[in-house]
């Protein structure tokens, strides 16, 4: 099964809307600057950790894209369909002129 992606352009339109994104980056990495409102599930621990994706849609970014398109995998595989993939990841966010949250304690 294809995994779905959307652009950084089109994920900016409905990101106010409450939605729910994994950001599968290191801790390091996530407290370096994320996407307002992500929860940190580093996909080194996500295996184990899966069980707290919830239910629904979920949005996943990483740095560029490859990290959270393998956790987008990942839950494929556990029968969690409703999955999208950031394409661009953070990188893209900032770059398109997005602010981040720095610093703090992972979601």
């Amino acid at each position: 099964m294809p995994i779905t992606e959307i652009s950084i352009a089109a994920f900016k339109q409905i990101y106010n809307r409450g939605l729910i994104i994994i950001d599968v980056r290191e801790v390091n990495e996530y407290e370096d600057g994320h996407i307002g409102g992500s929860i940190n599930i580093p996909l080194s621990e996500f295996g184990d950790r899966i069980g707290e994706v919830p239910k629904g849609t979920v949005y996943f970014v990483c740095r560029s894209g490859g990290r959270s398109l393998q956790a987008c995998e990942i839950c494929v595989d556990e029968g969690l369909t409703s999955v999208i993939n950031i394409a661009g990841g953070t990188m893209g966010w900032i770059a398109a002129g997005n602010d981040v949250v720095v610093g703090g304690l992972p979601e």
